[in-house]
């Protein structure tokens, strides 16, 4: 019971104090449940499927990822590699093609058309045994998930949560900040979505090139392990020059305060069972007390979630959408309501 009364006394807060010009979100009324990658516990990731499934399921937020093919297309991936347990080549992309098979080949080498060939749906990945395959199932564009989840939410209701997946270490691994951030703005702008974009990136630079473009746009700061804590005093090339040990406090409230410096109005660490987790109650209240919200990832642990929720966060980020739905409606949170199951496949049945 206390635990429970402490979450609702936190929750009464609807937005927080900040000396800054950065922007306060007030939080939402339906505690944010993001499905990972769409759901990738419940279906094989970032896929029209799993994002039907996230919908069907009563996740707040669609999270996913993207990246920018050789002739410049956004697509939703997560990895810059094709990597072989996630998709299968089937036929190259014209006759004689010398870059086929594409399986091991870089997002940033391939073309819309080459990637178009692989079927990314037919493997149920190893650590994810309840994981629904579609065969058959292509790598979409950014514009053809905007196009799905409209034909299941015409009412636009659903949030998303983008992130670009640029490789600040080894440059030819990904397109540049700049491509990604004025290609993917110029998809946010002319989506009905635009004002319910959350766009994220372990890459700061980019976060700062999108505020720059456009101020309204909702920035989160994702942190873990290898892009922060492992430089120790060194500065990390992820952080777009922040020192983070120029700020007060644990490692968690220098965190917070670093995020803060970029005007990111979430901070998105790592929260699992591991020595590795970055997020911690002073990292939540610090970054509370700048005025910033704190959605950690990737949460598929019902203890984990369960601290997280004592300590006040204001999201969870999770492969298992539905599991943490059901756990924080336990609490008495409230959730945000399933879409139609039936409407949702129809749509999918048309997409896919």
């Amino acid at each position: 019971m206390f635990v429970l009364a402490l979450i609702l006394s936190s929750w009464a807060v609807s937005a927080f104090e900040t000396t800054s010009e950065q922007r306060v979100f007030s939080r939402p009324l339906a505690f944010d449940v993001q499905g990972h990658r769409g759901g990738r516990g419940n279906a094989v990731e970032n896929t029209l499927p799993a994002f039907a499934w996230g919908l069907i399921d009563g996740a707040t937020t669609l999270e996913l990822d993207n990246g920018i093919t050789k002739d410049g297309v956004v697509v939703v991936w997560h990895d810059e590699q094709i990597l072989p347990e996630k998709c299968i080549d089937t036929s190259p992309a014209t006759p004689e093609d010398p870059l086929f098979p594409y399986v091991g080949k870089y997002i940033v080498e391939l073309t819309l058309a080459q990637l178009k060939t692989l079927d990314c749906g037919s493997q149920r990945q190893t650590n994810y045994p309840l994981q629904l395959t579609y065969p058959g199932t292509r790598i979409s564009t950014l514009e053809e998930v905007f196009e799905f989840v409209e034909c299941a939410d015409p009412e636009h209701s659903i949030r998303w949560n983008i992130e670009s997946k640029i490789d600040a270490v080894n440059s030819n691994l990904t397109a540049s900040v700049d491509e990604f951030v004025q290609k993917q703005y110029a998809l946010f702008a002319k989506s009905p979505y635009k004002k319910a974009i959350t766009f994220q990136s372990f890459d700061w630079r980019s976060l700062i090139a999108m505020k720059k473009l456009d101020d309204s746009i909702i920035t989160s700061a994702l942190a873990e392990y290898d892009t922060t804590a492992i430089y120790g005093r060194s500065l990390s090339p992820w952080l777009a020059g922040v020192d983070i040990n120029a700020f007060p406090g644990s490692f968690g409230a220098k965190l917070a305060h670093a995020a803060h410096a970029i005007n990111a109005s979430i901070l998105s660490p790592s929260a699992y069972k591991s020595n590795l987790s970055l997020t911690t109650h002073e990292m939540v209240e610090t970054a509370h007390s700048l005025g910033m919200q704190v959605k950690p990832w990737t949460v598929n642990s019902l203890d984990v979630a369960e601290d997280l929720l004592a300590w006040g966060v204001d999201g969870i980020i999770s492969d298992y959408p539905n599991m943490v739905r059901r756990f924080v409606q336990q609490y008495g949170l409230v959730v945000a309501p399933k879409f139609p199951k039936l409407r949702v496949r129809r749509c999918l049945e048309q997409y896919l």
